[in-house]
């Protein structure tokens, strides 16, 4: 497969180049930009890139059978979708606000942090920026990452706080032991934060069940449909445990 990927690759960049040469901008088909994306973001799919037409955040010009075809304008925009939900969570609605305010020439507000850009379309350096391959770390990168100390790695690894795959941890791990990290600083021990995950659990399971529905569906875009509902309703969730606890933490400010 990494072999048959590569070589759509050199076939794209020879199209591209020939296409620069005659004074024309590349036309990929679907599989060509599925070649070019597919090592970076091994989730995407013709399915999801359909989703994400039909969602708007892209529009492939159709040839006269119907046939899309994609410009290095939509691979950058599909980049910077892929990048912003596989890095930063953010559901469809939020990326869909940020490319409203870059097509309109304007600055995105409440950016994520790390991720900076001017007022334009989404361009080359843009995409780069939000292009960082999927990582993973092995335990020792996980440490010198996070600052985690072999022993909180210990604790962190017994409660399930984090899980590895092959002795390997991804970006997910990274972001928990790196709150763990700076909890530990206020003197809050990953055995106190075992309510977490299983709160996390619960949630997940509330997601899940909400989402069933759709996941249940066999056609072809049901899986990308469900997994942003689900997006969507975790960032509700996360909006309504946020203002429950800062309810009480106003509570003591009160006189």
């Amino acid at each position: 497969m990494a072999s048959l990927n590569a070589a759509a690759g050199r076939r794209l960049v020879d199209v591209q180049s020939t296409n620069r040469r005659n004074g024309a901008a590349a036309v990929l088909n679907i599989g060509e930009v599925l070649a070019l994306l597919t090592t970076d973001f091994p989730s995407v799919t013709a399915s999801k890139i359909r989703f994400y037409e039909e969602k708007g955040l892209i529009s492939p010009q159709r040839t006269p059978a119907g046939y899309r075809q994609f410009r290095e304008s939509d691979v950058e925009r599909l980049r910077f979708v892929l990048g912003l939900q596989r890095d930063h969570y953010l559901p469809l609605k939020v990326i869909r606000d940020y490319l409203d305010d870059l097509d309109a020439g304007l600055t995105p507000q409440n950016l994520p942090p790390g991720v900076s850009v001017a007022p334009r379309m989404v361009s080359e350096d843009l995409a780069r920026e939000l292009n960082g391959r999927s990582r993973r770390f092995t335990p020792e990168e996980l440490l010198r990452e996070s600052g985690a100390s072999e022993q909180l790695f210990e604790t962190m690894l017994s409660y399930g706080l984090v899980e590895s795959h092959r002795g390997t941890f991804d970006d997910h791990a990274l972001k928990v032991a790196q709150a763990c990290t700076a909890l530990a600083a206020h003197g809050l021990e990953p055995r106190h934060l075992r309510p977490f995950q299983a709160a996390a659990d619960r949630e997940f399971g509330l997601v899940e069940r909400a989402v069933a529905p759709l996941s249940s569906r066999k056609d072809s875009t049901s899986a990308v449909r469900a997994a942003e509902a689900a997006r969507e309703i975790a960032e509700l969730c996360l909006s309504l445990h946020s203002a429950l606890v800062h309810a009480r933490i106003a509570d003591m400010e009160a006189p």
